[in-house]
């Protein structure tokens, strides 16, 4: 899924959240959006995901403007991860996963998805765990998981590793790389921090509701050649 923002204005009583912001995340790529809080990182999430919509401007999903007609559609095939989880704590880790489609008429079966999608963050053992009973990382997991349930074409990320110490942070963005190269997903993560931001294909930099910096991450390898490095 390609994402366009193009002249995007965003204003809030008092504030200007985003000033004609023009970006684009191309099908199948990450991009990670960093700067202070209030800068407008969170502010593009929410439009590209069709929970917001702009002032100004135009938000388009693959060259088609995102219109009030196209919303719920747009929705469900986006995914959206939280920093702060939002787990039922009532409700078992496959329960908190399938939730987001037990409302909606789906052509699979929702436990065999909800079982996959656990699996593939290496929590299919701890499906009938409440919340209480998982860590922190496990819990964001699951999150993760509930995020992915409908195979979304666009998994967005709002401050993933925010909760989590810097080895269980490392696990998790790790864990969202993979899963995005294994379901071909286009990517947008809004972080403070450098590592998780490198990680992705692109770093768009935002201070005060504009774009400041958009720059490619150059690959490791590629860096060590370039500066002459040691590779074993």
């Amino acid at each position: 899924m390609r994402v366009t923002l193009r002249e995007v204005t965003r204003r809030y009583p008092g504030l200007t959240a985003l000033d004609a912001v023009d970006l684009t995340v191309g099908d199948g790529t990450s991009v990670a959006l960093t700067g202070a809080s209030g800068a407008g990182k969170s502010t593009v999430l929410h439009l590209a995901g069709g929970m917001d919509r702009p002032d100004e401007g135009t938000v388009e999903i693959d060259g088609e403007e995102l219109t009030a007609r196209r919303l719920d559609a747009h929705r469900r095939v986006t995914g959206f991860v939280f920093q702060r989880f939002h787990l039922l704590p009532a409700l078992t880790a496959l329960d908190n996963v399938l939730a987001p489609v037990l409302p909606r008429r789906v052509d699979f079966d929702r436990r065999d998805r909800g079982m996959e999608m656990l699996a593939a963050v290496g929590l299919a053992d701890r499906a009938q765990a409440l919340p209480s009973e998982l860590s922190g990382g496990q819990r964001q997991r699951v999150a993760i998981a509930r995020a992915l349930v409908s195979r979304p074409a666009l998994l967005l990320a709002d401050e993933p590793t925010g909760n989590l110490d810097s080895a269980t942070g490392r696990g998790i963005v790790d864990l969202l790389m993979n899963l995005r190269e294994q379901f071909g997903m286009t990517m947008l993560l809004a972080t403070h921090d450098a590592e998780v931001a490198a990680s992705c294909d692109r770093i768009v930099r935002l201070q005060d509701g504009r774009i400041v910096a958009d720059d490619a991450v150059e690959p490791a390898a590629d860096a060590l050649d370039r500066l002459g490095g040691y590779r074993p």
